[in-house]
C-alpha cells in the first residue's frame, strides 16, 4: 500500500513538473513571437506594409520555426496567433506547424515566420484548429516595405499573407503545403482547462496576463510601421 501510494505521489509530481514545463516554454514562446514582431516592424523600410496591417484579421507569428533536410524537407515549428474583435486584440491561441517542401535543403537553420491572415475565410480557417495552407486557406508571399504597392493584388483572394525572418533577412515566404493545427498542451498550460480556439479568438475569454508582451507588440505594430516611414 506504501509503494503505491508512493508510486502515486510521484506519478502526481511528474505531471505538476510536465504542466510546469509547456506553461514555460508556452510563456517563453509568447515573448519570442513579440519580440520578433518588434524587430520586424523596426526595421527601416524593411517591414509589413503599414496597409497590409490595417486590414488584417489575426497575426500569428512563430519564432524561430526549424527548417531542414536533405533533397526532401519539412518545416516544423509551434506559434501563437490572435485576432482582431470588437474589443481589441483577442486571447493567444497556440497552434503547430508543419509540413513538406521539394528542394536542395541541406543543414538546418532558424527561422522567425510571420503570417498574416487578410479575410474572414482565412480566419474562419484559423478558428477551424485544423488547415492546410494551399488548400483549405491560400497562401502567399506578403509584399514588403512601408507601403504596399497598389498594383499588387494582396488584397484580392490571399486568405494568409505569408514572411519569412533567417539570418536578419525579411522577406515574404511561399509555404504552400504546411499544415497548421491547434497546439492542445500549450492550450492547457495557459488557460489550465479547455479553451477552445475559436473561444480565445473571438474574445470569448480574457487575455492571461502571460500574454501582455506579445498583445502589446500586436498593438505597436501599426505604430511602429508609421514611425518608420
Amino acid at each position: 500500500m506504501k509503494k503505491l501510494l508512493l508510486f502515486v505521489a510521484m506519478l502526481s509530481l511528474t505531471s505538476l513538473a510536465s504542466a510546469e514545463s509547456h506553461r514555460d516554454s508556452s510563456i517563453d514562446r509568447m515573448n519570442h513571437a513579440g519580440a520578433v514582431l518588434h524587430e520586424v516592424m523596426g526595421a527601416p523600410d524593411n517591414g509589413i506594409p503599414e496597409e497590409i496591417l490595417d486590414h488584417a484579421k489575426c497575426i500569428a507569428v512563430v519564432p524561430h520555426m526549424i527548417k531542414g533536410g536533405f533533397v526532401f524537407g519539412a518545416e516544423n515549428g509551434r506559434g501563437v496567433a490572435t485576432c482582431r474583435t470588437a474589443n481589441g486584440w483577442s486571447a493567444p491561441a497556440f497552434f503547430a506547424i508543419t509540413g513538406g517542401s521539394w528542394g536542395l535543403q541541406i543543414g538546418v537553420e532558424g527561422v522567425d515566420l510571420v503570417m498574416i491572415i487578410q479575410n474572414d475565410r482565412g480566419m474562419r480557417q484559423l478558428l477551424a484548429s485544423k488547415f492546410q495552407l494551399g488548400a483549405d486557406a491560400s497562401a502567399a508571399a506578403g509584399p514588403v516595405g512601408r507601403h504596399a504597392s497598389a498594383d499588387t493584388d494582396w488584397k484580392l483572394d490571399t486568405e494568409i499573407l505569408t514572411y519569412s525572418r533567417a539570418r536578419g533577412a525579411f522577406a515574404g515566404l511561399t509555404l504552400s503545403g504546411a499544415s497548421i493545427r491547434r497546439d492542445d498542451d500549450s492550450m492547457r498550460a495557459i488557460y489550465g482547462r479547455h479553451v477552445s480556439t475559436r473561444a480565445a479568438l473571438t474574445g470569448k475569454v480574457a487575455a492571461p496576463k502571460s500574454s501582455q508582451h506579445f498583445l502589446d507588440a500586436v498593438r505597436s505594430s501599426k505604430a511602429q510601421a508609421v514611425a518608420q516611414k
